[in-house]
């Protein structure tokens, strides 16, 4: 006979310990991959939730996506902090957490001052079954009518002023 699962409830937050933070759903997070030579993985927490006995945390995770990751791969025109919203979702132990970031908007990413470790940006909806992105064009600049790479210098000409 199948032991009965233990009743869960759900977390407003949670303190992670080994990382003196407190987490609550909408926060993004990054978490440990299962190869120590592979980047964190980014995600969105979705839901907390906690046995009985407030021990053994779970979270509910909505992924981001590197480039890389997806279906053809990095482009020219992706940032390096670039990643996707996925309909890709999970639930992972709370003690794979490695640290809090902050998913940025496009535009309010180009508008920090200084970029640190913890911030990425995300221009792209990704489904991860079709390899489709939403939304499926960008504005392209420029005479190689590309989309904008925040890594790249940009530099309006005075003539046409185009960019």
């Amino acid at each position: 006979m199948a032991k009965p699962k233990a009743p869960r409830r759900t977390l407003d937050s949670y303190t992670v310990k080994h990382i003196n933070k407190a987490i609550k759903p909408e926060d993004c997070v990054l978490m440990r991959p299962s190869d120590p030579g592979k980047p964190s993985y980014v995600a969105k927490i979705e839901r907390i939730e906690a046995d009985v006995r407030g021990a053994n945390v779970k979270v509910h995770v909505r992924w981001y996506y590197r480039p890389e990751e997806s279906i053809g791969g990095r482009r020219q025109f992706h940032g390096s902090k670039e990643v996707f919203l996925s309909d890709h979702y999970d639930v992972q132990s709370a003690d794979t957490i490695e640290a809090k970031c902050t998913v940025h908007s496009f535009k309010s990413y180009t508008k920090l001052d200084a970029v640190g470790n913890e911030d990425f940006f995300c221009r792209f909806e990704y489904n991860s079954t079709t390899g489709g992105f939403n939304p499926d064009r960008v504005a392209v600049y420029c005479k190689c009518e590309m989309p904008y790479n925040p890594d790249d210098l940009m530099v309006q000409c005075e003539g046409c002023t185009d960019w």
